[in-house]
């Protein structure tokens, strides 16, 4: 089994956090009896809609007996970290948790999380997006459920897409892809960029997905870490080389960076494969360019396949510390699947229920936040697209019980393959020694192949 060191908690930290979970009253209990559910429960997470305080007080209104406290933990990383941290003290864990989908295998892994299929989770499969519904799977069974998505899709600047002589709407495969970028970088702009920093873990992994590959594999205390030999890595590292070889793509430019906005404003930047939540953040980060971005879908590996991956997203799961399972279960389940999954489409959550993807609502190019994002776009109906994404097919993908630590490892041993210091595939067999190396000192039986 693990070694305790894997995730100590800072006193101070404790301290704090005890004092605002305070799982479980007087009324506690971890029955499944979903009918009788009441008590007391607590949820950490995210605001990022402003929206919780509104879908609680419905809540609480629609299910009288149950009250919700939220605590804003602040990002993805405070909120995952805090409950770690919880979890290693064994006591001061929340009754509920949002937590991002990479990071729920990490939790399920050690025990930290409930099996929502108690519940009856699993009759849900159906009612999601596959790529969501794929992330927070562990051993088969749901340890979470999804709050929103983020499909892969394909950004791009079509004012110096037209300037290059290329179609962007035309570009269906990854080859014609790379025939583009040629053409990009002609005109003195780059297609895109990619500096193999930290901040581009999540792209790497949602563009290795769609190649159909798999760097790891989770079986409880057995990790198989696969970087270079696997079919579909190879796939993925061989296109990105050509790229870094040709010097196709900004290497120098981190994505959210400043440097990253001024270049998406100035159209040195051209395009982007990035998560469907992308748009206000083009809003905000490239104004001059309103009226000229467009989207489209991803390219393809083969032409006529239409595979999508995921490039972000959260969930809500039951912590296994709570008291009030069936309670916590309830709330879980409303703000995903029920009313308080509507609040948080409409308050800019890109969803992953397939009843909002497909409603009219949702593509209406009337609402004022759609005649927003569409004017940017030039006038397309950017959720159109969006939604489509959303509801293609996705293979099998599995994240490391370490996810935090795979993605800053990431930074450190990939970037020296995009200065060309040496071949992307040598960075990936350091990057999967390391990774090797540091699930065996977590405790796990590490495969290296």
């Amino acid at each position: 089994m693990r070694n305790a060191k894997k995730a100590i908690a800072a006193a101070a930290a404790i301290a704090s956090l005890v004092g605002l979970a305070a799982c479980g009253g007087s009324n506690s209990t971890t029955s499944t009896d979903l009918s009788n559910a009441k008590g007391d429960i607590v949820f950490w997470g995210w605001d990022s809609g402003n929206s919780m305080k509104q879908i609680i007080a419905k809540f609480e209104k629609a299910n009288p007996g149950i009250n919700v406290k939220f605590n804003n933990t602040g990002t993805a990383k405070d909120t995952s970290t805090a409950l770690s941290n919880a979890i290693a003290a064994g006591k001061g864990a929340p009754d509920v948790v949002m937590l991002e989908d990479p990071t729920v295998t990490q939790f399920a892994v050690t025990n930290g999380l409930v099996n929502l299929s108690q519940f009856g989770a699993q009759k849900f499969k159906s009612d999601y997006a596959s790529g969501p519904w794929n992330k927070v799977q562990y051993n088969g069974k749901a340890y979470a459920l999804p709050i929103d998505s983020g499909p892969e899709v394909f950004f791009y600047n079509k004012s110096i897409f037209d300037k290059a002589g290329v179609d962007g709407s035309q570009i269906k495969t990854w080859d014609e892809y790379y025939a583009a970028a040629k053409k990009i970088k002609a005109v003195g702009s780059y297609i895109t960029n990619v500096s193999g920093g930290a901040n581009d873990y999540q792209p790497f992994t949602a563009q290795a997905w769609q190649a159909g590959a798999q760097p790891w594999k989770v079986n409880g205390e057995n990790l198989t870490i696969n970087m270079t030999k696997d079919a579909g890595m190879k796939k993925y590292m061989e296109f990105q080389q050509k790229l870094i070889d040709g010097d196709l793509i900004d290497t120098k430019t981190t994505n959210w960076s400043d440097d990253w906005n001024r270049e998406l404003n100035d159209g040195t930047i051209a395009s982007l494969t990035i998560g469907a939540w992308m748009p206000v953040n083009l809003i905000s980060g490239a104004p001059s360019q309103s009226g000229n971005w467009r989207v489209a879908q991803l390219p393809q590996w083969k032409e006529g396949n239409t595979v999508s991956a995921e490039d972000g997203g959260s969930a809500l799961s039951v912590v296994s510390q709570s008291k009030n399972q069936a309670a916590a279960y309830k709330f879980v389940e409303y703000m995903t699947h029920g009313a308080g999954a509507q609040v948080m489409a409409d308050t800019g959550t890109f969803p992953s229920l397939k009843s909002i993807l497909k409603s009219k609502k949702f593509t209406d190019p009337t609402t004022e936040s759609n005649k927003k994002i569409n004017a940017f776009f030039g006038g397309e109906n950017v959720n159109e697209v969006l939604a489509e994404a959303a509801q293609r097919p996705v293979t099998k993908f599995q994240y490391l019980p370490y996810n935090p630590y795979a993605q800053t490892a990431y930074g450190d041993d990939i970037a020296p393959a995009y200065t060309k210091k040496m071949t992307l595939e040598k960075a990936m067999e350091n990057y999967a020694k390391n990774l090797a190396q540091h699930g065996t000192e977590q405790g796990y039986k590490v495969t290296l192949k």
